[in-house]
Order: structure tokens, then sequence, then C-alpha cells
């Protein structure tokens, strides 16, 4: 708070409020909510806002889905995760942390894990170990056509199971196999290829030649 121009605290725990509001800085809003329903862009009256927080591990993977639904009012996020959830944020394509929300935070921010905090470095110590992730909004996304809620659908369906051949899954659009394999070799993809092994780039190709 000493550096920021502003700050809009979001605390839960009625328990923390006392403490969290006899702080003696004059440039902090302590909000009693519930972040997963807060409006963000009721909150900043429409600002350019940073999001930042340690978060609890239990809400880390729905906070990053609001911060992807709210990227036109937060221009930068900072999340102390579980190591786990933040490699999978940053998860490369050919590897099995790759999952939807990688793919789609990737598209409009560039992420980064900046460090990694051990369990002694809290008290009391979890059982698992910290990073601290950075989400800075790219200027535009990398493609278009991942923005849209059908596209965001549409990955959702390819890993759906993920040890299956991308074939299968796309299977549940009600789409038939052969068409499936025919769209996939257009697109220079493997029939028997698994959705962790593709790229956002073809991710993007296979939608626009199955789904438009």
């Amino acid at each position: 708070a000493a550096e920021a121009g502003t700050v809009i605290a979001i605390e839960k725990d009625e328990r923390l409020l006392p403490a969290l509001q006899s702080l003696p800085l004059n440039n902090i809003l302590i909000l009693h909510q519930d972040i997963l329903k807060v409006d963000f862009s009721q909150v900043t009256q429409g600002k350019p806002a940073k999001i930042v927080g340690n978060l609890p591990y239990a809400i880390s993977t729905p906070l990053l889905y609001r911060l992807l639904s709210a990227k036109n009012i937060c221009n930068e996020g900072h999340f102390l995760l579980q190591k786990e959830v933040a490699e999978r944020v940053c998860a490369s394509p050919g590897t099995k942390k790759l999952a939807p929300l990688s793919l789609l935070l990737q598209n409009d921010f560039e992420v980064g894990i900046r460090f990694r905090v051990a369990p002694g470095s809290f008290s009391p110590p979890p059982r698992v170990d910290s990073a601290f992730v950075s989400f800075i909004k790219r200027k535009t996304p990398l493609f278009s056509t991942a923005t849209k809620p059908q596209f965001q659908n549409f990955l959702q369906v390819c890993f759906q199971q993920r040890r299956k051949k991308l074939t299968n899954n796309l299977k549940s659009l009600g789409l038939a196999s052969e068409l499936c394999v025919q769209a996939l070799m257009r697109t220079g993809i493997d029939p028997d290829t698994r959705a962790e092994r593709l790229s956002l780039q073809q991710f993007v190709d296979l939608y626009q030649e199955l789904m438009l």
C-alpha cells in the first residue's frame, strides 16, 4: 500500500477485518466480500487495475478464470500459487501439465514463474511447495478466435479425457469419427495424438476447420 496509489483489499474472513481496518494508511479500501463474486469493473470503477494475492489454493483455478473474464479491467495479475498449479498455467505443448487454462491464459497474458517458495517460509508450513507467478496482459491476444466462449468450450471437450486420443474426445461434439480424422489430417495433426501434444495455433486451426 505504501508503494501504490490505491489499494482495494478484498477479505472474506470477518475475523481479520478489525486488524486490517486499523492500518494507518489512507489509500486502502477494505471490502468484506468473496473475491470469486466481486464485480471487478464496479469495484475499480472501470479503471485499469492489477490483481495481487496470496491465494487460498482451493480457489486458484476459478480465480484465474475470473482473471480471463476481467482482462479488460485487469492488466496484470501476480499470485502466489501451489507449485503444481503454477507449472500447469505455464505449461508448454507436449507436456502432461498442459490444460485448457494454460492455453487460454497464455493467449491473453505473458505468463511466467518468478520464484519458488518453500513450505518453511509459512507458519504453519503447508504440505506443498509454492510459486509466485506473474500474468502481464498482451497488447493483443495471440489469436482472436481463442477469446471466444465457443472456443473455450471446444478446448474443454478436447481435454475431457486426457488419456484418450483427440479423435475420440471430438466425437462428443456430435461429429462423425471420419469427419474428425479428415479435419485433423487437413490441419497436419496426427489423428492418434492426444490433446496435450497440440499448440494453441493447432487448436485454433482445428476449431476453424471443424466448427466454422
